[in-house]
């Protein structure tokens, strides 16, 4: 695959005006509701259930019909606001051979009772599936439309009265990793959560005119959460694109969803996927991440939750930045016995297939290319250091340790960075963090390697349910997390609960097949190879995926059975 120069310039501009839209969007749903029933009123028995309703920012929306698309991805403006108290689930699968569990979390009185969702109702960690229903109507009345759209709590939210929390513990996205593990999704009181988002690969294919959509939630979800059958209706104005390539659709968004996850895919840029003919990979590889409305219109606060607390729901916590030395350590290097360690465990390869190379590769060879992704189970975030070796593009990398209140108490040598020089690449990498290898169907024999270099980001949420999981880690992209040339230090964490995904489209991601017989072969992720990292587990850093190669020189194939219940290519 290849990605097309026009096509992401397109991207580019649907995403300018969904800002633009958003950022409308949320200025309406606060004058909606911004007096909210109860807001300052004192109730005579504390609540125990949120109050969910879904209300519209705006009466109308106005969409580009761009060329070549399958069809237009809206942003109808609707929100799902809660009061009273937060509405918070836990969702979790004990392991890939067991299906994920959706948990509704209620409080009352310090005590905590999980209310299970239905079986089935939640199968991935996106949101609610189907929880979005949408009617579309032509000007004669005539339905030309259905959709339906995943919900996830945690996308887009922001306060919709003066006296609601200022921030939200919660964290900000969903996860679309296939090999998530737990998650925690939320609104706080007093908050709402875009809704609106139809599914981000279902575009719906509307032509050029004017309609009315009519959303609604679905009943299975009205009953379960006991939400009245507000159906709000918006006006839909779709357009042709302009000569010049640019257009007015302010209530339009590329694949709308600042709910999932990311990867290393660009250079400097982190988000969802984007609507183009070219999988971008969870970070998208030529547009910067603009969120459901931009985040300088929420008023977050300053304030940080460090664990329980006043007006704080659970153990949650945004852990203080860490930021880098000025210098090198001084003193003993060691590390105190009984010191919190990270954890850091691999991730079966996924988004397997066979290429022709990224920048870089050799053209005509057959390349196997795939993501991966090693992540941090704690109870300590990964804390790595670089000094930089005067006059070289290398650093010198330590690993530093902290206790229970994060105060540093100690540190070690543990290898180096070096400064990548490749397009896409064009930072600085911790060597010997991780590495892929090629294997026999036995398992016994090696017959293809990989990198072994990383810069280290927190790109995937990946259990946020283990102990002093972080839900708003500091550095989730590359600008924040791995410098300049000129740098003079550099520091990469890889926080608790969270995971480095390198997808399939950056260079060097993927082995050279070509000659390669046909057959079995296991793709091996290993964490921390050289186990110069302190862990306080190094029996659990490899994973494997199963790969079938097939095909002749040129037209080779890939077959990837499923991983447990993972049916993910």
């Amino acid at each position: 695959m290849t990605t097309q120069q026009d096509s992401s310039t397109k991207t580019n501009k649907r995403m300018k005006h969904s800002a633009l839209a958003a950022g409308a969007a949320l200025a309406v749903v606060v004058s909606v509701a911004g007096a909210a029933p109860g807001a300052g009123a004192a109730p005579s028995a504390a609540p125990t259930k949120p109050k969910l309703r879904l209300v519209a920012a705006t009466d109308s929306v106005t969409a580009q019909r761009w060329q070549g698309e399958p069809g237009v991805y809206l942003d109808l403006g609707t929100y799902v606001t809660v009061d009273d108290v937060p509405l918070e689930f836990k969702v979790t699968r004990k392991s890939y051979k067991a299906p994920v569990v959706a948990e509704q979390i209620i409080r009352k009185g310090g005590k905590v009772q999980a209310k299970r969702l239905p079986a089935g109702m939640v199968k991935d960690f996106e949101g609610l599936p189907g929880f979005l229903e949408v009617s579309f109507r032509d000007a004669a009345g005539k339905e030309v439309a259905k959709n339906k759209g995943t919900f996830c709590p945690n996308n887009a939210s922001g306060r919709i009265r003066p006296d609601a929390p200022s921030t939200s513990h919660f964290p900000e996205s969903c996860a679309s990793n296939p090999f998530t593990l737990g998650g925690v999704w939320g609104i706080e009181k007093g908050w709402a959560a875009n809704a609106s988002s139809i599914d981000y690969d279902k575009p719906v294919d509307l032509p050029v005119g004017e309609y009315t959509a009519k959303v609604s939630i679905g009943k299975a979800y009205r009953d379960l959460f006991g939400m009245p059958d507000d159906q709000p209706t918006i006006k839909v104005s779709v357009l042709p694109e302009s000569e010049d390539g640019e257009g007015g659709g302010v209530g339009l968004t590329a694949r709308s969803s600042a709910h999932h996850g990311g990867g290393h895919d660009s250079h400097g840029t982190h988000g969802a996927p984007l609507a183009s003919s070219h999988h971008y990979g969870p970070r998208g590889a030529d547009a910067p991440t603009i969120p459901a409305f931009p985040n300088a219109l929420v008023d977050r606060g300053t304030a940080h939750h460090l664990g329980d607390g006043p007006g704080h729901t659970d153990g949650s916590r945004v852990a203080p930045a860490l930021k880098a030395a000025a210098k090198r350590p001084t003193g003993r290097a060691g590390v105190p016995a009984n010191v919190p360690k990270p954890d850091l465990r691999s991730l079966p390869a996924w988004d397997i297939a066979i290429t022709d190379g990224e920048d870089g590769d050799v053209a005509g060879k057959d390349y196997l290319a795939f993501s991966a992704n090693v992540w941090n189970a704690g109870p300590a975030p990964l804390v790595v250091d670089g000094f930089r070796q005067r006059g070289k593009d290398l650093m010198d990398a330590y690993q530093y340790f902290y206790d229970a209140n994060g105060k540093q108490v100690g540190y070690t040598p543990t290898g180096t960075m070096e400064w990548d020089p490749r397009v896409g690449h064009e930072h600085w990498h911790f060597t010997d963090f991780a590495s892929y290898r090629l294997l026999s169907a036995d398992q016994t024999k090696e017959v293809r390697s990989g990198k072994e270099a990383f810069c280290l980001a927190n790109t995937d949420a990946i259990d946020y349910t283990v102990k002093n999981a972080n839900w708003h880690p500091y550095n989730t992209d590359l600008s924040t997390a791995c410098g300049e040339k000129n740098s003079l230090s550099v520091r990469e964490v890889l926080d608790v609960g969270s995971g480095d995904t390198y997808t399939q489209y950056r260079p060097g991601q993927s082995f050279d097949v070509t000659g390669l017989p046909n057959g079995t072969y296991y793709i091996q992720v290993i964490a921390n190879p050289e186990k110069r990292l302190q862990e306080t587990n190094l029996n659990n850093n490899v994973a494997l995926r199963k790969v079938i190669l097939g095909g002749t020189e040129g037209a080779r194939t890939v077959t990837v059975p499923p991983h447990d219940l993972i049916d993910v290519k």
